[in-house]
């Protein structure tokens, strides 16, 4: 699979110390019972010592999403939302029946339903189902006119309380175009339009608010929907009421912000991440992934012995309408995982209850901490928030990780009958003598590819020195191949590759191989040169153009990087905004996981260069580019 996923169901095969074996039974939130297949002899194993069993030759390449054109991938999430009923049956077996329903609504052959099924369980991923080759390959996408007309005939056919069906809708779009001459979409085109609209706008448009708020409002006090462990997720951000200091002179700097994600169910923390950066869409993929992924080795890393058995992809995230959880590479990063994106309702406080008391728990927790600001100036009174701060922002995080894992976890939890959230995340994991539980989720291994989903990306072409992102050069021998490549849809261009990037540490980027489908990490041509943030970049440039330089060059930059870090040491123990930034920058490079740079050859000196992209204002997170 191109995302390392292990399934923790009794009946699967997975690898331990390169012997297979089948799982037999769930021991608990850490661990299975699994039989070696050719002793017979059962064994308990760590979930974390698995891999997945994945038979030699048929190693699946997953497609980037960011190849996907957009009807591609609208066409592939229809077939996963036809086929999804019958992928998690709780109550019986899939019957032939209920394929012949889901074929007969698609005019499809039960077969191809079947086919559909074995090819999103062998990856658990929406593009698996993704169309092997396109028959209109080559062909412009649809006008913007008809874009228009089928926008139009949406909202005023379809979207009406007559309830008229999509074939009804299609007669009326088929009618407009050949009036305007216009060439007419296929009816899945429409279909597939009908299918992005929310189910609930869909009821208030046809059968009215009160009907829509009668299916979609829930009772005060409850979520719906979560009914099971990982059902659904909040996530937010908040400032935490608490000065931080530096590492050195142990001086003040600022409040660092924290993104939480809440499992609703049980009220555990899934995941979340802490900095001293603006919230917004770094930060919030950084969150999910950490919600997501294994948390075993960070924790080793933390020497914190107590485990944290949430891992796994959520059914539904709802957060509130900030643009940095609605970008279009979010939410496609999100369907392809069969994540659902949910925003909170306006005027419906209760939809975001269980996060805002989170935050209120733990800010209290904090309160008692040197260093507090409170929770407004009232409750500060004469309080030095600034002359107590003695923490640094590695020494919080551990903190804070110690309070979730041993305190807040294990505490028994008023939202949940006074019944600590690890045991009720336990038992709906596992079941109790009166409900069966869920089974363990499915755990991701390969946490690389599926956090390069959730990162920012450019388009660049490959010359002959490399790839260069805004006067900064990178190299890598696997270029080559591609060189001055031309566009195989307009051949007066050259081929643009997708290279996606950590804001955080620019010394490293990943260029997608369209051959392969994979991902080689490309390292600065001149790999002396030091890492650097984003926004470094962006200060450095800015400070050049002000001191009147118009051609500005690689030298020129990391040039300025390094007089800006000097004023900085220099001012460090003076200046709160001196030591906000060292302190920042020294969160890049912890939190970031580098990769080792690759030797490369020389290379010719550049003779173009491509379009400035970090040369915007210096807005973190504001400006990162999503696909569109």
């Amino acid at each position: 699979m191109a995302i390392g996923e292990i399934k923790l169901i009794p009946g699967c095969t997975v690898l331990h110390k390169e012997k297979q074996y089948v799982i037999v039974d769930i021991a608990g939130l850490d661990a299975v019972i699994a039989k070696n297949m050719v002793s017979g002899k059962a064994e308990r194993i760590a979930v974390n010592q698995l891999e997945p069993d994945i038979p030699s030759g048929q190693n699946i390449v997953r497609q980037d999403l960011l190849t996907v054109k957009d009807d591609d991938w609208l066409e592939a999430h229809k077939r996963f939302l036809s086929i999804r009923p019958l992928l998690i049956l709780s109550d019986g077996p899939r019957t032939k029946e209920m394929v012949k329903r889901v074929a007969d609504d698609n005019s499809i052959n039960t077969a191809t339903v079947y086919r559909w099924i074995r090819a999103y369980e062998k990856t658990g991923l929406v593009s698996s189902l993704l169309r092997s080759s396109r028959k209109d390959a080559g062909n412009s996408r649809l006008k913007p006119e008809v874009e228009k007309i089928i926008r139009e005939v949406i909202e005023e056919e379809y979207l009406t309380e007559e309830q008229p069906t999509p074939a009804d809708v299609w007669d009326v779009l088929k009618a407009r175009c050949l009036e305007l001459k216009l060439p007419t979409p296929h009816p899945n085109t429409l279909r597939n339009r009908i299918s992005l609209i929310s189910e609930e706008k869909k009821l208030m448009k046809r059968k009215g608010k009160k009907a829509a708020k009668e299916k979609f409002t829930p009772h005060k006090g409850s979520f719906p929907g979560a009914d099971y462990p990982l059902a659904v997720i909040q996530i937010d951000h908040t400032p935490i009421d608490m000065i931080i200091v530096d590492d050195i002179n142990r001086k003040p700097i600022d409040r660092p912000t924290l993104t939480l994600a809440i499992d609703v169910f049980s009220k555990v923390v899934a995941g979340y991440y802490i900095s001293l950066d603006p919230p917004g869409a770094l930060s919030t993929g950084l969150c999910l992934t950490h919600a997501i992924l294994p948390k075993d080795q960070w924790l080793a890393k933390l020497d914190i012995s107590t485990p944290w058995p949430v891992w796994g992809k959520m059914r539904v995230i709802h957060t509130d309408n900030a643009k940095e959880f609605i970008g279009t590479m979010l939410s496609k990063a999100c369907s392809e995982h069969n994540i659902e994106l949910e925003q909170r309702p306006k005027g419906e406080p209760q939809y975001g209850g269980h996060i805002e008391r989170s935050f209120r728990t733990f800010m209290k927790k904090v309160h008692t901490v040197p260093g507090t600001t409170r929770s407004n100036v009232k409750d500060k009174g004469d309080y030095d928030a600034e002359g107590n701060a003695c923490m640094t922002l590695s020494a919080f995080e551990h903190w804070f990780a110690i309070f979730i894992v041993e305190y807040y976890h294990q505490k028994p939890h008023k939202g949940n009958n006074d019944v600590p959230p690890i045991v009720v995340y336990e038992r709906g994991i596992l079941g109790d003598s009166n409900t069966p539980g869920v089974g363990l989720p499915s755990r991701i291994t390969d946490e690389t590819k599926f956090k390069l989903d959730f990162l920012p990306y450019e388009m660049r072409t490959v010359q002959e020195y490399g790839i260069v992102i805004d006067e900064i050069y990178y190299f890598h021998p696997a270029l080559q191949a591609w060189m001055h490549a031309i566009d195989p849809e307009d051949i007066k261009r050259k081929r643009k590759f997708i290279c996606r990037y950590d804001p955080r540490d620019l010394s490293t980027i990943h260029f997608l191989d369209p051959d392969t489908k994979e991902y080689v990490a490309v390292p600065y041509r001149d790999i002396t040169k030091p890492p650097i943030s984003i926004w470094e970049l962006r200060a450095a440039k800015k400070r050049l153009a002000e001191e009147g330089y118009t051609d500005i060059n690689e030298e020129l930059i990391f040039g300025a990087v390094r007089k800006m870090k000097d004023i900085v040491a220099s001012e460090v123990t003076k200046t709160k905004k001196a030591r906000k930034h060292e302190a920042r920058s020294k969160g890049w490079k912890k939190s970031k996981e580098h990769i080792p740079p690759v030797k490369q050859e020389p290379s010719q000196s550049p003779e173009e260069v491509e379009d400035d992209i970090f040369s915007m204002p210096i807005k973190p997170f504001d400006d990162l580019q999503e696909a569109s």
